[in-house]
């Protein structure tokens, strides 16, 4: 069941750790253990984008060992945005699983960034903006402010897809191209969270069932989110983010109500 949740949520701007957290203390489970599963079956996520741009990948690494500009440009953007959300993850990590880790304080954050979306969305179509076409459009400045707004995912609920898109939306790339950048930033992001908390964790996530329930988790995240993302890709080359602010909203008040 968590498999399939974080497959279906990772890449859509709904916050998969948020959603993770909510089924875990729905099913009674959200001892540490439980905490850090929710992050090391990320890892089938990630396979996933390998696996759908493995060809953009290869071609980039061949690319960058060549030395060819478009390959350095795009491997230094996603350095430059992954390191805001590294450092401030090792500082803070703790803290936020703590603090942040519940029910209230996930709808809470889901709340905050629907209303986001929807006025972000509103505002660029009031301007009829449509922004930049193609990951050779995310320079090294749009590539900081990006990472800037990776931090907010760092608050279970608000949705790591959530704020890379926008912040690329704000920054003048268009949403599919802030969906695939973000898509592509996941790698370095979510390997390093997962590789992290998963040897951090190791006791606790043996206490809990061991190898046997991490692989059903990977493998079903793994198939569930490589099929999101080419949906995901078409859905935004015909609609916007909307809907989704509207869910995230809706989701969260029904959360804090059944919390109280």
């Amino acid at each position: 069941m968590l498999g399939l949740v974080e497959g279906l949520t990772e890449f859509l701007p709904v916050s998969s750790t948020g959603h993770l957290i909510l089924v875990s203390h729905w099913l009674g489970s959200s001892d540490e253990g439980a905490k850090s599963f929710d992050i090391v079956i990320q890892l089938g996520a990630i396979l996933a984008v390998v696996v759908h741009y493995r060809a953009l990948f290869w071609s980039r690494l061949r690319g960058l060992f060549a030395g060819e500009a478009a390959s350095q440009r795009l491997f230094g953007a996603l350095l430059v945005a992954f390191m805001p959300s590294a450092l401030v993850g090792l500082l803070l990590g703790k803290t936020i699983k703590r603090l942040l880790f519940g029910p209230l304080p996930v709808a809470a954050a889901l709340l905050v960034g629907g209303i986001v979306m929807i006025l972000v969305e509103r505002a660029r179509r009031a301007r009829h903006v449509e922004g930049d076409v193609g990951t050779e459009h995310v320079t090294l400045k749009r590539a900081l402010i990006i990472g800037l707004g990776q931090c907010f995912a760092l608050w279970p609920g608000m949705s790591r897809s959530m704020s890379t898109i926008v912040s690329g939306q704000l920054t003048g790339l268009s949403t599919a191209t802030a969906a695939e950048f973000s898509f592509l930033l996941s790698v370095p992001t979510l390997g390093a969270a997962t590789l992290y908390e998963g040897y951090k964790s190791r006791h606790e996530l043996a206490q809990g069932g061991g190898a046997p329930e991490l692989l059903v988790g990977l493998l079903v995240s793994f198939i569930v989110a490589w099929a999101v993302i080419a949906a995901f890709l078409r859905y935004l080359g015909r609609r916007g983010l909307e809907p989704f602010g509207y869910y995230r909203i809706a989701l969260g008040v029904l959360v804090i109500a059944l919390s109280l």
